[in-house]
Order: structure tokens, then sequence, then C-alpha cells
């Protein structure tokens, strides 16, 4: 098998169109986004559209943490299900630009895409949040690394990481396009889509958007939904290095009352975060922590080494997501330096 740092973007991306650069233009909606009010004057990231031909000319926001040097990787990290949309992203509620900056590489943070898993659809939603073709695997594996590696003069090595939702993407895209990854973090998400209970946390993910798993990978159980199973398709990510974690669903230390509080939350607002955080949070983590270890069985099996960081508490929260952040850059780093 071919180096897995040697496969280039224009390899990946054959006879698909590429993506066009240009500065971000700052519509109403983006200009309220706190991301892009609390880094619109930072100069650590570059604030860029892209544009996505297979999307019909679809502009992309960008938030692009650059490295201090050139011929560094690049790690394109994924929002979860509400994303920028909802201002439930990296740049708001982690510190992954001061992180990543002092580590000296790229990151690539696509701040649209909510709900939509960033996979190609089969048909073509009209929701707020999902409306028109979504062809967000050809968007980030075909049309975008070739333009945005170029601009920012990184080197051929690369990461995807996401959590939640975006976590099963990851996993996902290294699969489809075997190779072109030298690292995948997936951070609290599950693998699994084309078996029962797991297709169903799948489709009130995208209910959420006002779309259906139906729209986006056909029927149940469908040829296209089992492309988009990880769990069954875990031999692609033979030769990846992988930092797979799970909370267990029981509170930790963030997910108390008294924790919010000592951050300055007013008594009744923290009250009602943990108690969100320990039911709806702890519930969702239980069954990430479920289907996490069914995949760590089947990687086992097939004797496909993974990095584990399973949590003995946690819920389904950001604090457990930042500190993935930071635990799986030793995998990163390992795959960079191969």
């Amino acid at each position: 098998m071919k180096r897995l740092s040697s496969i280039l973007a224009a390899t990946v991306a054959g006879n698909a169109a590429q993506s066009t650069l240009a500065p971000l233009e700052v519509t109403p909606e983006l200009e309220q986004q706190t991301w892009y009010q609390k880094y619109k004057d930072d100069p650590r990231v570059d604030k860029l559209q892209a544009t996505s031909p297979a999307m019909n000319g679809r502009k992309i926001p960008l938030a692009v943490i650059r490295a201090t040097d050139e011929n560094r990787p690049t790690i394109y990290l994924l929002n979860g299900a509400g994303g920028a949309e909802q201002d439930m992203d990296w740049l708001k509620l982690s510190d992954a630009v001061d992180f990543y900056h002092s580590k000296n590489v790229n990151v690539v943070i696509p701040q649209a895409g909510a709900f939509s898993y960033y996979t190609d659809w089969v048909s073509e939603p009209n929701s707020q949040y999902l409306k028109g073709p979504q062809k967000w695997e050809t968007f980030l594996t075909k049309e975008l690394p070739g333009a945005i590696e170029g601009h920012i003069k990184a080197d051929n090595h690369r990461a995807i990481a996401g959590m939640s939702m975006s976590a099963t993407s990851s996993l996902l895209l290294a699969e489809h396009n075997q190779g072109f990854y030298d690292a995948v973090g997936s951070y609290a998400g599950c693998a699994a889509t084309a078996y029962p209970v797991e297709h169903k946390a799948v489709e009130l993910t995208v209910n959420r958007g006002g779309a259906s798993a139906e729209q986006m990978w056909g029927p149940f159980g469908s040829p296209t939904n089992r492309y988009n199973d990880a769990m069954m398709n875990h031999e692609k990510l033979r030769g990846t290095e992988l930092y797979i974690s799970s909370g267990s669903g029981l509170a930790g230390k963030e997910d108390t009352f008294s924790y919010h509080v000592a951050q300055g939350t007013n008594p009744a607002a923290a009250a009602a975060g943990s108690a969100v955080l320990q039911g709806e949070g702890g519930a969702i983590e239980a069954g990430v922590n479920y289907c996490t270890h069914n995949f760590k069985a089947k990687l086992d099996q097939a004797g496909i080494p993974a990095t584990y960081n399973f949590r003995n508490t946690g819920t389904h929260s950001w604090p457990h997501w930042i500190a993935d952040l930071k635990d799986s850059w030793p995998v990163f780093e390992r795959a960079f330096n191969k």
C-alpha cells in the first residue's frame, strides 16, 4: 500500500471542478454568528469562502487557522449537527485557535453544513438549514483540498476530525478516500448508521435540520446507506492512524451544577443546564459509548489498531470534545511525521 502522505489532492479530485477561494463576503447572517464576531480581527484566522461546483456554486464560509510556517500539515475540523449556523461550532466553544496555532499546523473549519453529515445526499432537501444539493463529501475531498492547500502552502499531510455527528463523517470520508488522510479523530460519534437502532439516531439528527435520512442516503439498508456505515466498511481504515473517544454517559465534574456556578453561571441557568447535560446528554453519550465499544470490537477483530479514549464519566458535551482536541494531537503528530 502507498505511504499515506503520498496521495495527492489532485489524485482524489480526479476530473472534479475545483473550488474558487475568495475573502469572506460578510452577510448579515454571518455577521451575527459568534465565531465571526470573536475572530474577525484576529490575524491568526483567515476568513475565506470557497465555491462548491457540485452544490451549484454555493459559497461555503471557511475559518482557516494558519500555520506559522509553510509546508505544514492540514487538519480539516468539522462541526457537529447545529454547526456555526446555530452558534455551536469549534471557534465559538473551544480554544482550537490557541491550541492549533501553538502547534504550527493549518486547520480548515467549514462554517456551514449543519445537519448534513458532510456526505453526498441522494436527493435535494428544502428546509431552513438544508436546501438544494448537499454534496459535502465531494466538496471536502475533491473540490476544496487542492485549492485551500495550495493557498496556504501546506504540505501533503492531512487529518480529519469531528465531534458527534461529524465524528461519523470523519470516519466515512477517510474510508471513501482510503489513504487520503494520515489520521482521523472521531470524538464521541457512532460509526454504525445502517443498523436499526443506530439508524434511528441518524434520523433524529437529520430531522432536526428539517430533512430525512431517506433524503440523505435513501431507504434504510439501501446500498447508499450501507456505503455510509463506517462500521460495515471498517476495513478501509487499515493503515490510517485513528483516535476514537467516548464518555460513559455518567456525569463528570463539568456536567454538574456546582461546576457551572463556579464558572460564573447564574444558579438558575446552572441548574437547568446541568439537568439537560445529565439527562439528555447522558443518555446520548451512553448510546455513543455502546456504539463505540462495538466499533472497537470490530476493529480489534480485524486487527486494525487505534488509540481509544473511553472516559469513565462524561456526557455528550463540549468540555469533553475540547479535551479530545488536545488528547488526539499526539496521534495526529505521529501520523504527520511518518
